[in-house]
C-alpha cells in the first residue's frame, strides 16, 4: 500500500544521473514530482519519462521539480537520459532504500507510483494504477496542480 496523502514524505539521499548527491531537503519550499518506475528504457517507463520531458518547461515555469526513481544504477540512468534527452534527474536507488521508504517495492523493482510532495514535505497527491496513464502523465499532473 502506498503512502497516504497528508503523510510526511520520507527523507532520502541518493546519487542522480550525473553522480550528484540529491536529498529531499534540496526541494524545500517548492513542489516536487517524485515518480517511481520499474526499469530504464522499457516501453511504459520510456513513455512516462518522455511525457515528463515534453512538459518539462511548463513544470520549470511553475517552479515544480521532477525526480525519477528506479532501482537501476547511475550508468543505466545516464544511458536512458541521454537516449531520450531527459532534462530532469533520475535517482539510482540500487539498494532499494527509497523504494522501500515510499512503500513502492515490487520484488527487485519499483512499482509505478508518483508522489506529489508539497513545499513543506507532505504528500499532497498520489498517482498509481488506473489514475496513471504513462503517455499523458506529465500533462495530467500539470492539470491537477494548476
Amino acid at each position: 500500500m502506498t503512502l497516504p496523502v497528508g503523510a510526511a514524505a520520507p527523507a532520502f539521499t541518493a546519487r542522480d544521473t550525473n553522480g550528484n548527491l540529491v536529498k529531499l531537503s534540496d526541494f524545500a519550499g517548492k513542489p516536487l514530482v517524485l515518480y517511481f518506475y520499474p526499469k530504464d528504457d522499457t516501453p511504459g517507463c520510456t513513455k512516462e519519462a518522455c511525457s515528463f520531458r515534453d512538459s518539462y518547461s511548463e513544470f520549470r515555469n511553475k517552479n515544480v521539480a521532477i525526480l525519477g526513481v528506479s532501482r537501476d544504477d547511475e550508468v543505466s540512468h545516464q544511458q536512458f537520459a541521454q537516449k531520450f534527452s531527459l532534462p530532469f534527474p533520475l535517482l539510482a536507488d540500487t539498494d532499494g532504500a527509497i523504494t522501500k521508504a515510499y512503500d513502492v517495492e515490487k520484488g527487485e523493482k519499483a512499482k509505478r507510483v508518483t508522489y506529489i510532495i508539497d513545499g513543506i514535505g507532505k504528500i499532497s497527491q498520489v498517482y498509481e494504477g488506473d489514475n496513471l496513464n504513462t503517455e499523458t502523465h506529465g500533462p495530467d499532473i500539470l492539470a491537477a496542480l494548476y
